[in-house]
């Protein structure tokens, strides 16, 4: 696996304590998934350009996972409510 430096935003923090046990093994699952291939998620365009999103069930639900890539692995997670909305933010 290579060596990533993984800054989680704000929002993400926010959301991830928030989460089951469980459920914590599963986002932490999909970043893995990420590092090791960061084109896994969906390219954005417009004002997300340079975002992707990453989607994957947790507990059921389907979560999603957007983040940046560069040298650095940068995070948000939530589900899709208010999802893009909260991410131009």
């Amino acid at each position: 696996m290579p060596d990533v430096e993984v800054k989680q935003m704000p929002a993400f923090k926010k959301v991830y304590k928030k989460l089951h046990k469980s459920e914590k093994v599963e986002v932490d699952s999909a970043i893995r998934e990420i590092i090791a291939n960061p084109e896994i998620g969906e390219p954005k365009k417009g004002d997300l350009t340079g975002v992707y999103v990453h989607k994957f069930k947790a507990n059921k639900q389907e979560t999603l996972l957007a983040y940046e890539w560069d040298a650095r692995l940068r995070l948000l997670l939530g589900s899709h409510e208010n999802f893009y909305r909260d991410l131009k933010r």
